[in-house]
C-alpha cells in the first residue's frame, strides 16, 4: 500500500480527532448546568463552598484561552476530568467500567450480523428470483425497518415473558454467587442471548440488502461471463470472482456501523438493563453529569474515526485504484 495514501489517511484522522475535541469542549459548555449550580440547589451550602467548587473544576477562569488550553491538554494526556454525579470518580474509570459490557454485546452482535447477513445477501443475489431470495429479501426489509427497541421488546415478550426461556434484564442474575467460572459463563451467556439477537437482527437486514444488490450488479460484469465461459464452477465464480468485488461497498458500511452501532446501545441496553455505555448515557443525562457525557461523546466519536480509518485501509487493500 502506498506510503502517501497511509500518511494522508492518518493525517486526516488526526485532524478530525482534534476538531472533535474542540467541538466536545464547546458543546457541553453551552449546555445549562454546572457543578456549583448543582450545589446551589442545596440551601445549606455556603457561598465559600460554591467558590471552592468552581476553583476545583477550573471554571472560575476565562473560558478562552485558559479553560480551552487546559481541557485540550488534559484530554490528550488521557485526563477526562471527574464525574459530577459519582462522587468525583475519574471519568476514564466510569466510562471504562461500562465499556467492556458494550463491546461484548455489540461485538458479538456485529460478528453474527456480518456472517449471516453477508452470506444471506450473497446467496440471495446469486440465486435471484429463487425462494431464498424472495423470503430472505422480504425478511431483511422488515428487519431493516424495525428500530432496536421494538425488536428488543418483541423478543422480551416472546422469549422472556411468555416462554420464560431467557432472563429479561441484567448481565447476570442478581444476588447469585457463582461457585465456578463455568457457572458465571453460563449465567452470562443466558443473559446475552436476547440482547445479542436484537443487535444482530437489527444489522442483518441492511447487510443482506446491500450485499444482494452488490452481487446482482457484479453478475453483469464481463469478467463473470468470462469465468463462466472457462467452465469454472458456480461456487468458484461466486467465491473467487464475485464476492471480492461485491464486498467493496459492504466494507464501508460495516466499518461505519462499528462506530455508529454503539449509539444504538442506548435503546438496546435500556430495554434489557444492560450495564454498558447506553445505560450510563441515560443516567448521566438524568443527573446532568456533563464530564461523563463528554467522555462518552469523545469515545464514540473517536471510535467512528478509527472505524472509517480501518475501512480506508481495507478498501485500499481490496481496490488498488483508491491508493492512486
Amino acid at each position: 500500500m502506498a506510503t502517501r495514501f497511509i500518511v494522508r489517511r492518518f493525517g486526516q484522522a488526526a485532524l478530525t480527532i482534534f476538531l472533535i475535541v474542540l467541538v466536545n469542549f464547546v458543546l457541553f459548555r453551552a449546555m445549562p448546568g454546572s457543578p456549583e449550580r448543582i450545589l446551589a440547589r442545596n440551601p445549606n451550602v455556603s457561598p465559600e463552598a460554591i467558590q471552592q467548587t468552581r476553583e476545583r473544576w477550573g471554571i472560575d477562569k476565562p473560558l478562552i484561552p485558559d479553560q480551552l488550553i487546559a481541557y485540550v491538554g488534559a484530554t490528550f494526556r488521557g485526563d477526562l476530568g471527574n464525574s459530577f454525579g459519582q462522587r468525583g470518580r475519574p471519568v476514564t474509570e466510569v466510562v471504562g467500567s461500562h465499556l467492556g459490557p458494550t463491546l461484548l454485546l455489540f461485538g458479538l452482535g456485529e460478528i453474527l450480523a456480518i456472517v449471516i447477513g453477508l452470506a444471506l445477501g450473497a446467496y440471495a443475489g446469486w440465486r435471484r428470483g429463487g425462494a431464498v431470495d424472495l423470503v430472505g429479501n422480504g425478511v431483511s426489509l422488515i428487519l431493516y425497518s424495525m428500530p432496536y427497541f421494538l425488536l428488543g421488546m418483541t423478543l422480551l415478550l416472546i422469549f422472556a415473558s411468555t416462554l420464560h426461556w431467557f432472563p429479561s434484564f441484567g448481565m447476570t442474575t442478581l444476588g447469585v454467587a457463582h461457585d465456578s467460572p463455568l457457572e458465571y459463563l453460563a449465567d452470562l451467556s443466558a443473559h446475552l442471548v436476547l440482547p445479542v439477537a436484537t443487535v444482530a437482527l437489527g444489522l442483518i437486514g441492511q447487510y443482506s440488502i446491500l450485499m444482494r444488490s452488490s452481487i446482482i450488479e457484479t453478475m453483469s460484469d464481463e469478467y463473470i461471463t468470462t469465468a463462466r465461459a472457462k467452465g469454472i464452477s458456480e461456487t468458484r465464480v461466486l467465491r473467487g470472482h464475485a464476492l471480492p468485488n461485491a464486498m467493496l461497498p459492504t466494507v464501508s458500511l460495516i466499518a461505519i456501523n462499528l462506530g455508529y452501532v454503539v449509539a444504538g446501545a442506548i435503546t438496546v441496553e435500556v430495554v434489557f438493563n444492560w450495564p454498558g455505555l447506553g445505560t450510563l448515557t441515560v443516567d448521566a443525562l438524568k443527573s446532568r453529569d456533563y464530564p461523563v457525557l463528554q467522555g462518552i461523546f469523545l469515545v464514540l466519536s473517536i471510535s467512528v474515526v478509527f472505524a472509517n480509518l480501518g475501512a480506508d485501509m481495507i478498501y485500499g487493500r481490496l481496490d488498488p485504484r483508491v491508493r492512486a
